[in-house]
């Protein structure tokens, strides 16, 4: 009896440290956002990072996106995301990224990259 209580003592505790941390995610949007953003996958798509670069001097398939959150506003990062073609990046034709993004992503997850890239500086 007093071995199995303890066993139900630690996991109960086990539980709480679990929970207080958050099950590993982040109430940090941008942190939320720079996980997401390295995603190789999201949902169906190849994610952020197989499209786009950190580094100024390094074009994928999109822009490089060093430097955004100087760039752009919080409204312009998002419209890129949802509409990239109202916003043509010089040297990039319309289409070069899917307009996806909408049904994809949910609303925290776009808040999330939108954080993320406004640390960008």
């Amino acid at each position: 009896m007093k071995k199995t209580f303890l066993l139900v003592a630690l996991f109960v505790a086990l539980a709480l440290v679990v929970a207080s941390c958050g099950g590993g995610s982040s109430d940090d949007p941008a942190a939320a956002g720079k996980k997401l953003f390295a995603e190789s996958i999201i949902g169906a798509q190849p994610g952020c990072s197989t499209c786009h670069s950190l580094d100024a001097d390094t074009v994928i398939v999109g822009p490089s996106l060093a430097g955004i959150g100087t760039r752009g506003d919080a409204a312009y990062i998002r419209e890129s995301i949802l509409d990239p073609n109202v916003i043509l990046v010089e040297g990039f034709p319309s289409d070069t990224m899917p307009p996806v993004w909408g049904d994809e992503l949910t609303e925290d997850q776009v808040d999330q990259l939108v954080a993320y890239l406004l640390t960008l500086k």
